[in-house]
């Protein structure tokens, strides 16, 4: 088919009558353009076309793939953070699961088993314990909070002139608010029931991916290793040996820790009067929240004892409580703590603030517990892996900012076999035409 002659909106349309013959430069015209058409099609290369098409369908391939990961990841986020959770626990079972298995001759499969009786029996007297110390102590204070409203009257009205609580209201009232919010919290028991379900699925599901992970340990490090070249294979080795010596040693220095808290507590709170079935739960409260949660645990395992000193025995004894707390938290920071982890795990004291509030942003209170053993680990491969270069010390007679007072021992590098430190002390001649030495890298530990 012909193009007529100004179909282009540039220049107007010709008009001819009918039967009028076109002008030859108006063919000639058309036909130039027509082979030029062509020789563009025909100079077109088509192996362009499909590098443009494979790219295209590389980029929607490519974002299906990623949209069905993020779906398949939101999707199993809760068992994937099991699955972490239980990594955390089998890492810090392994070192008990090994000393076993070398004292005894036993499988790892029983050693785990031996170590989960050895918890549930735990579980078993924390929990007889704790349910008779909430009964007593609930009549406790449903017997004494009328004292203790009448005294807490009589202070406030000596020191502010008036009481705090009006004493001619019927208690009654007080009872039958009680009885309103039973009634509204009634309506969310089946919600109550079912969370405690699924809690109990949780901690079952945690418990066996422990076991396998803990009992297959070796297994699954070997089959990770056929995957990777004999280089890689050492620094995997080195980086799983890290992860046990890191977890273990955090776990198994908290439990030393919360084992002399809870004793030493629980020796006080009998000193000072509070009844065995009060002072033994109290005691293993305070040493495991104070010793496991990080920062803020502190400050929750030393309140609760001393608010039911305060409620059982007096404020005398609450005020002894705090004193000793306040003494034996500085102990252990200075003393007790450096000495039972600083051979497992070395963590500079900003990295593991920051690490427990990062863990805590991320996961809650499990993943401020895990943040300390992971952070210890981020922090040893950082510093056993890379190059390193000699510090260099300053010439005689000239000063840094930086360098605030001479060197002491423990700036250099903690590792032995290091060279010290390169004193340059050289004319500026020399010092010019100097070339710089060549990056050593650290070599990881061996397996």
């Amino acid at each position: 088919m012909v193009k007529r002659a100004g179909s282009s909106s540039d220049f107007p349309r010709p008009q001819f009558e009918p039967g009028e013959p076109i002008p030859e430069d108006i063919v000639e015209e058309i036909e130039a353009e027509q082979e030029a058409r062509a020789l563009r099609v025909a100079r077109r290369d088509p192996a362009m076309d499909r590098f443009v098409w494979s790219i295209i369908w590389k980029v929607v391939a490519a974002a299906v793939l990623v949209g069905v990961a993020w779906f398949v990841f939101y999707q199993t986020r809760h068992l994937l953070g099991l699955v972490v959770v239980s990594t955390f626990f089998a890492l810090a079972m392994i070192p008990g699961i090994n000393s076993l298995v070398r004292r005894w001759q036993i499988s790892r499969g029983a050693a785990v088993g031996i170590i989960y009786l050895i918890a549930m029996v735990m579980v078993g007297i924390l929990v007889g314990i704790l349910i008779p110390a909430v009964v007593n102590f609930a009549g406790a204070v449903g017997a004494n909070v009328g004292d203790w409203m009448t005294d807490f009257n009589t202070w406030t009205a000596d020191t502010f002139g008036a009481p705090a609580f009006d004493s001619t209201a019927d208690s009654s009232d007080a009872v039958n608010a009680a009885m309103h919010s039973v009634a509204q919290w009634g309506d969310n028991v089946l919600g109550l029931i079912s969370s405690g379900i699924g809690l109990v699925f949780d901690l079952f599901t945690i418990a066996a991916f422990t076991f396998y992970i803990a009992a297959g340990f070796p297994k699954i490090v070997r089959a990770f290793m056929r995957r990777m070249p004999p280089e890689r294979q050492r620094v995997f080795w080195w980086i799983a040996d890290q992860s046990i010596e890191q977890t273990g040693g955090y776990f198994y220095s908290r439990m030393l820790l919360m084992i002399v808290n809870g004793g030493l507590g629980f020796f006080v709170m009998m000193v000072l009067g509070l009844p065995l079935v009060y002072s033994l739960p109290l005691a293993l409260f305070m040493g495991f929240v104070s010793e496991f949660i990080p920062f803020i645990g502190t400050y929750i395992g030393a309140a609760l004892p001393i608010m039911i000193l305060l409620a059982v025995i007096g404020p005398a004894a609450a005020l002894i409580m705090t004193v000793y707390i306040i003494i034996y938290q500085q102990a252990e920071n200075y003393w007790l703590s450096p000495k039972f982890s600083s051979e497992t795990m070395e963590l500079n004291g900003a990295i593991a603030f920051g690490g427990a509030m990062a863990g805590g942003a991320i996961a809650g209170a499990m993943g401020a517990f895990m943040a300390l053993p992971m952070a210890a680990l981020i922090t040893a491969i950082i510093k056993n892996t890379g190059k390193t270069y000699d510090v260099v010390e300053s010439e005689e007679g000239t000063h840094h900012v930086t360098d605030g007072a001479p060197p002491l021992a423990e700036d250099d590098e903690d590792d032995a076999d290091k060279p010290s430190r390169m004193r340059l002390r050289k004319s500026k001649k020399e010092k010019s035409t100097q070339q710089p030495e060549t990056a050593t890298p650290s070599v990881p530990a061996g397996d």
